[in-house]
C-alpha cells in the first residue's frame, strides 16, 4: 500500500470506529482486526502503519470527531508528511477543502474535565493517553520473581510491585514457556497492588465480586498459597468461562466461579451471608484509568451512562457489606480516576454504613484521595485505580 493509501485506509477505520463507539459496539481493537480480515492485501508493515495512524488519531481527539476524515484531518493539522497525504491520489483521501473542519485535540470530552479527582490535574490528563507499559505478575505458586527474571532476561523488575515485571512493548509474552506453565500472566501493576492490598491469607473465604476472566481472582489465590476458598462471580458469562483454563494453567484448585443474574445478586450469594473475610468489589466503571490502553472509552462515556455506573457501585458495595463476617475486610476499587467512583463513592458508602472502619490501603504508591487512594499513569506508571478498603463492625 502507499503512503496515501494507508491514509484513506485510517479513515475507512476511523468511520467504522466512530460508529461502534456510538453504538456501542465493538472496541477499536476487534474492529481493525475485521477490517484486515477481509483485507488480505494488505501486509503486516502496511496493518501497523495504519493502526498506528489509527491510534495517533483517537488518542489526540477527547471528543468522537464527527467523522474518520476529521480526525484524519486534525492530526495531519501539525504534521505536514500527513497533510501531503490527501493529494487525491487513487486509493488515496481526497484533498482538503478550506471549509471542513478537522476534530479539535483534546485529553477529555469537555462535559468530563471538571469530573476527576481533584488530584487529577492537566499533566496527569495527558499522562492517561500515553502508551501503556507490558507488565506481568509472577505467579508465586509456580516459582519466584528471580526465576522469572531468568526466563525473562529482557524485563526489569516493577517499581512498586513485589511479584511484578515490565517488558518491552509488543513482546509475546503467550509464545513463551514461562507463560504456558503459569509461572507469569500479563497484568498491570496497579492491579497487583489492588490485590496485595486485600492482604488475603491461606484459609481465608475471599469473595471476588465482580471476578471477570478472573486476573485479581489468580492474584489472590497465589497470595493465599492456594490454600482456603475463593468465589469468584460476574454476571458476565463469557467473561467467566475465559477464567477456567487460566486457573488450570497456574495451578489454581480453590477457586468456585459463579454466575450471577444482574438485579439478583443477593439471592445467589445468600450462602456466604456473614461469613467472608474479604470480599473484592472490583465494580464497574467508567474505565478512565485505562485510557492508555483504550483511548476510545472517551467516546463511549455519557452524562446517563456514568450516572448508572456509579449507581451500580453503590448497590454492589451494600451487597458486599452485608456478606462479611464481624471483623472482615471489605476492599472496593475501580479503575477510574473520577470523584463520583472513587472519593465520592467511598464517602456514601462511609455515610450509609457508620459502623464500617475505614483502613488506608496498604500498599505502595498511589496518593491519599478521601477514604481511599488513587494510584495514576503521571503518578506511579500504572493504569488508574481509586482503592478504599473497610473493616466491618464485630
Amino acid at each position: 500500500m502507499k503512503p496515501s493509501a494507508r491514509m484513506q485506509a485510517a479513515i475507512e477505520l476511523l468511520d467504522e470506529i466512530i460508529a461502534s463507539s456510538r453504538e456501542g459496539g465493538a472496541a477499536a481493537d476487534t474492529v481493525i482486526a475485521r477490517y484486515f480480515k477481509s483485507r488480505r492485501y494488505a501486509g503486516s508493515k502496511d496493518r501497523r502503519a495504519v493502526r498506528e495512524l489509527v491510534y495517533r488519531a483517537i488518542r489526540r481527539s477527547g471528543e468522537r470527531p464527527a467523522s474518520g476524515r476529521a480526525a484524519m484531518l486534525g492530526l495531519a493539522d501539525a504534521a505536514p508528511e500527513l497533510a501531503a497525504l490527501f493529494d487525491g491520489s487513487p486509493h488515496g483521501p481526497a484533498p482538503a477543502d478550506a471549509e471542513e473542519e478537522p476534530a479539535l485535540a483534546s485529553a477529555a470530552p469537555d462535559w468530563l474535565r471538571d469530573q476527576f479527582d481533584p488530584l487529577i490535574d492537566d499533566a496527569e490528563l495527558a499522562a492517561m493517553l500515553g502508551r501503556a507499559p507490558l507488565d506481568l505478575r509472577v505467579n508465586r505458586l509456580e516459582g519466584s520473581r528471580d526465576e522469572a527474571l531468568v526466563a525473562f532476561p529482557e524485563a526489569e523488575r516493577a517499581r512498586l510491585s513485589p511479584i511484578g515485571l515490565r517488558l518491552p512493548d509488543g513482546f509475546q509474552v503467550e509464545a513463551t514457556d514461562a507463560w504456558r506453565t503459569g509461572l507469569v500472566e500479563v497484568q498491570d501493576e496497579g492491579s497487583q497492588l489492588l490485590s496485595l492490598a486485600c492482604r488475603a491469607e491461606a484459609g481465608m473465604t475471599v469473595l471476588d465480586l465482580c471476578a471477570g476472566a478472573g486476573g485479581k481472582t489468580l492474584a489472590l489465590a497465589a497470595e493465599m498459597g492456594d490454600r482456603g476458598r475463593i468465589v469468584a462471580a460476574d454476571t458476565d458469562r463469557a467473561r467467566l468461562s475465559r477464567m477456567v483454563p487460566r486457573l488450570e494453567r497456574a495451578g489454581v484448585s480453590i477457586v468456585e466461579t459463579r454466575l450471577l443474574d444482574p438485579g439478583r445478586e443477593r439471592a445467589a450469594l445468600a450462602d456466604l451471608g456473614g461469613t467472608a473475610d474479604i470480599v473484592l468489589v472490583d465494580a464497574p466503571c467508567s474505565g478512565t484509568g485505562t485510557w492508555r490502553r483504550n483511548p476510545e472509552l472517551r467516546w463511549r462515556l455519557t452524562p446517563e451512562r456514568l450516572d448508572r455506573l456509579v449507581s451500580l457501585q453503590a448497590r454492589l458495595l451494600d451487597i458486599a457489606a452485608e456478606l462479611l463476617r464481624p471483623g472482615g475486610h471489605l476492599v472496593y476499587a475501580v479503575c477510574s480516576l473520577l470523584e463520583a467512583e472513587g472519593r465520592g463513592q467511598a464517602a456514601a458508602f462511609a455515610g450509609r454504613h457508620s459502623g464500617f472502619v475505614s483502613e488506608v490501603p496498604d500498599m505502595a504508591g498511589g496518593r491519599r484521595s478521601g477514604e481511599g487512594a488513587l494510584l495514576s499513569p503521571a503518578h506511579d506508571g500504572t493504569d488508574g485505580f481509586f482503592v478504599a478498603r473497610w473493616r466491618a463492625p464485630c
